[in-house]
């Protein structure tokens, strides 16, 4: 299938899916044309994609763990031994971001009580 129909099938825009490609996330088939051509199993590596990049993974993490996924129904199931490894410590980094988060916004929450206070 072409890219326009990919697109289509997976509602991620053309734009989009060449990014994927250029990120070693997808790998069509190029056509004496220059065209490219998906299989119609690049649909379910998309969805991949999205759900990995909804759960806060770069492209470049996604990139190492998109072959050891395998879709289960409704998750996304580890398959390569080292994988559950590398995602908790992706966890742990989010975890670390959120808490540094929380302190700053907590701070930012004095600043802002202290100017309000003081304007009252």
């Amino acid at each position: 299938m072409r890219i326009g129909e990919l697109s289509r099938r997976t509602g991620v825009n053309e734009r989009l899916l060449r990014y994927y490609e250029q990120q070693g996330l997808l790998r069509p088939e190029r056509l004496p044309s220059g065209y490219r051509a998906y299989r119609a199993s690049d649909v379910a590596v998309v969805r991949r994609i999205r759900a990995l990049l909804a759960a806060g993974l770069s492209t470049a993490t996604i990139s190492q763990v998109l072959p050891c996924l395998r879709d289960d129904g409704e998750h996304l199931v580890p398959t390569c031994p080292d994988l559950l490894g590398e995602l908790r410590a992706e966890r742990d980094r989010m975890t670390s971001a959120i808490e540094e988060l929380e302190l700053s916004r907590s701070l930012l929450d004095r600043v802002i009580t202290a100017g309000q206070t003081a304007m009252n």
